[in-house]
C-alpha cells in the first residue's frame, strides 16, 4: 500500500495532468489555520479533501490572511469580545521561492506563495495555494491588504479580490500549471480572474473564456454578494480591465461580482435544489443547476463512530454508500458509540461554562454562523411556555459567531443570552464561545438533536445538519435548503413550520414555527426519546443510511466532475 501511495504522489505533482482551478475566499484545512469563517470556507476544504480521497485533478486558490477570522469571546450579558487570531504560516504551510506582481492604482504589489498539501486516502495530493502580500517588498498600506479575512472597507475588499482573481491566474501560471481546462469560482470573490484571462488570452469575444468557468453561488442573502461603486474599481484597476467591464456590464454600472460571474461562466450552479430554483428567479437567470452540497465523511464522523463503522460498514470513509448499511449495525453499539461522542461534549460544556448536564437527558444545540436570518433566538420567543416543555426534559448546547460588523447578528446573540440567563436554574443552557471546526465537530457528534430554524429560503444549503446526521444525531429543521431533501418526516428526523411554497424572499407569519417548534419539542421528540428508545435509534441509523449516504462531498464532486469539470477521477 505504502507503494502505491508513493506512486499516486508522483501522479499528483504532475502538472500537466492538473485541469481544473478552484477559487476561494475562504478554506477551512484546519482548525489551527484561521482562513475561515462558516460554511463556505468549511464546504471548500471538504470539497478539496473529497476531490484528494478520489483523485480529481484540481488545485486550489486562496488568500493568506495575516490575522484569519478573529477568536470571540462572551461576556456574560452576551457582548460579544472580539481579538485577533496571530498565527504562524511557517508552522503550517511551506514557503515557495516563487512570486508575482499585480498592479493596485498606480502600485506595482508583489505577491508571494504558500502551499499547503491536501493528501487523499490513497496519497493523491490536492495542493492548496495560499497568496500572501504582506512581505517587505510591499509598501505597508499593501502588506495589511490580507491583514484580515472579510475584514476593512470596500477598497480594502475589492484588492483582496484583485488579488485572489488576477493574482491567482499569474501565480497559477508562473508555478507551471499550463494546462487548466476549468476555473471553478467558489462564489464570486473571485470573479475578477475572468478579466485576467481576458486579459492573457487577447480575445476580444468572451466565449472561450465563458467556457472555461464554473460559478457556485452559495446565497440568497444580499450580503454575501459584493458590489463596487465604478469609480472605486476605475481608481483601482488597470484601464485594460476597465475597457472589458464598460463591455461587459455595457456602462459605468455598479461592479457586481455575482453579475460579473454568471455573465462569464458556463456552469452556473446552486448548492441544493430549493436554492437554485431562488436563484433562478433572484438573479432572472434560468440556466441556475442544483448541485446540493455536502460533508467529507472522514472528517466530521467523531472517533466512536468511525470505529463503529470500521467494524460493521468497512470502507464506508471511501465509499459513502456504504452507510446504507447502518440500519444493520446493533442498537446497543450504536447508543454507546453516540453516549461515548455526548459525554465528551458534557465535559467540554462543564469545563467551559460550569453547568454540568446530564448525560441521559434529551440534548439540543443550535450551533452556526450568528446571522439574523438564522434566528437562534427563535427558541426562546415564549419563555414561560419553553419552561413548561423543557425543565427537566431537556438541555440546550448554543455556539456560533457574528460578524464584527454585523449589528444585528451580535444582537442575535444578546437575545439568546438574555432568554438564557432568564431559564437559570429552569433550563440548563450554554453558550459556548469561538465556535470553530474543533467545537463544531464535537457539537454535532455531541447532542441527540440538530436544531435549525432559518426565515425560508435564506438558507442556500446548510452543512452543520448533515455533519449532524453522519453522526447519528436527529436533524429538527425548518424546510429549507438541503432539508428539503434530506427530511423523510419522523424517519430521518423532523420539519419544523410549513412546507414550502414560494421563491422569493417575502415575509411569512414566524408564528407557524414557534408554534410547530414547541409543540413537536412537546408532543413528539421528548416522548420518544424517553418512551421509545429502540424506535429513537431506529431514526438515527435512517440519518445515517439515508442522509450520509447522500448528502457527502464524495458524491458532490462527483456531480461537478459529471456536470461540470467532464473529468473522470482516478479512483471510483
Amino acid at each position: 500500500m505504502q507503494e502505491v501511495s508513493e506512486i499516486f504522489k508522483r501522479l499528483s505533482r504532475d502538472k500537466s495532468k492538473r485541469e481544473i482551478a478552484y477559487f476561494t475566499m475562504e478554506i477551512a484545512l484546519e482548525n489551527d489555520i484561521p482562513s475561515y469563517s462558516g460554511g463556505l470556507g468549511v464546504l471548500a476544504g471538504d470539497t478539496l479533501r473529497s476531490a484528494a480521497d478520489l483523485g480529481i485533478p484540481i488545485v486550489g486558490v486562496t488568500l493568506l490572511q495575516q490575522y484569519g477570522y478573529f477568536h470571540q469571546g462572551l461576556d456574560p450579558s452576551g457582548h460579544q469580545i472580539e481579538t485577533d487570531v496571530r498565527w504562524h504560516p511557517e508552522l503550517k504551510l511551506q514557503q515557495l521561492p516563487n512570486y508575482v506582481e499585480i498592479n493596485i492604482e498606480d502600485r506595482k504589489v508583489r505577491v508571494h506563495i504558500w502551499e499547503y498539501d491536501v493528501v487523499g486516502k490513497f496519497g493523491y495530493v490536492v495542493p492548496v495555494y495560499f497568496l500572501d502580500v504582506n512581505i517587505p517588498e510591499n509598501s505597508q498600506k499593501d502588506r495589511e491588504l490580507n491583514k484580515h479575512l472579510y475584514g476593512g472597507d470596500q477598497y480594502t475588499r475589492l484588492c483582496q479580490e484583485i488579488i485572489l482573481g488576477i493574482g491567482g491566474i499569474r501565480v497559477l501560471r508562473d508555478l507551471g500549471y499550463r494546462d487548466i481546462k476549468h476555473y471553478h469560482l467558489n462564489e464570486g470573490h473571485a470573479s475578477l480572474l475572468a478579466l485576467e484571462l481576458i486579459r492573457e488570452s487577447g480575445y476580444s469575444s468572451y466565449d472561450k473564456i465563458k467556457q472555461g468557468c464554473i460559478f457556485t453561488t452559495h446565497t440568497p442573502v444580499a450580503a454575501g454578494h459584493d458590489v463596487f461603486d465604478f469609480n472605486l474599481v476605475r481608481q483601482v484597476l488597470k484601464p485594460v480591465y476597465i475597457d472589458y467591464l464598460l463591455e461587459i456590464l455595457e456602462g459605468e454600472h455598479p461592479v457586481n461580482l455575482t453579475t460579473i460571474s454568471l455573465k462569464l461562466s458556463n456552469f452556473v450552479n446552486g448548492v441544493s435544489m430549493k436554492h437554485a430554483e431562488v436563484s433562478r428567479d433572484m438573479f432572472n437567470y434560468y440556466k441556475v443547476e442544483a448541485i446540493t452540497n455536502g460533508v467529507h465523511s472522514a472528517t466530521w464522523t467523531a472517533p466512536s463512530f468511525q470505529r463503529l463503522y470500521n467494524q460493521y460498514i468497512p470502507g464506508w470513509d471511501n465509499d459513502p454508500m456504504h452507510f446504507a448499511r447502518a440500519v444493520f449495525i446493533p442498537d446497543e453499539d450504536l447508543w454507546k458509540a453516540h453516549m461515548v461522542a455526548k459525554g465528551k461534549l458534557l465535559r467540554f460544556v462543564e469545563d467551559e461554562t460550569g453547568i454540568r448536564m446530564k448525560l441521559d437527558r434529551l440534548t439540543i444545540a443550535f450551533a452556526r454562523r450568528a446571522a439574523a436570518y438564522k434566528r437562534a433566538d427563535l427558541l426562546f420567543s415564549d419563555l414561560e411556555r419553553l419552561t413548561k416543555i423543557a425543565s427537566d426534559k431537556v438541555q440546550f448546547v448554543f455556539a456560533g459567531k457574528a460578524h464584527p460588523k454585523d449589528k444585528e447578528g451580535k444582537q442575535v446573540i444578546l437575545n439568546v443570552f438574555d432568554g438564557l440567563n432568564k431559564l437559570k436554574g429552569k433550563v440548563d443552557i450554554a453558550y459556548l464561545e469561538n465556535y470553530d471546526m474543533n467545537l463544531g465537530a464535537m457539537i454535532t457528534a455531541g447532542v441527540d438533536v440538530w436544531l435549525n430554524n432559518p426565515q425560508r429560503p435564506r438558507e442556500a444549503s446548510g452543512t452543520s445538519g448533515m455533519k449532524a446526521a453522519h453522526n447519528g444525531v436527529l436533524n429538527f429543521s425548518v424546510l429549507d435548503g438541503w432539508w428539503i431533501e434530506g427530511c423523510l418526516e419522523a424517519v430521518t428526523g423532523w420539519a419544523i413550520g410549513p412546507e414550502p411554497n414560494k421563491v422569493n424572499l417575502a415575509d411569512y407569519d414566524e408564528r407557524q414555527d414557534i408554534e410547530d417548534l414547541y409543540q413537536k419539542l412537546e408532543t413528539v421528540l421528548i416522548p420518544l426519546y424517553y418512551k421509545d428508545r429502540s424506535g429513537w435509534i431506529r431514526m438515527m441509523k435512517n440519518a445515517i443510511a439515508i442522509n450520509a449516504t447522500y448528502f457527502n462531498t464524495h458524491r458532490m464532486i462527483m456531480e461537478y466532475a459529471l456536470k461540470a469539470y467532464h473529468v473522470a477521477p482516478l479512483f471510483q
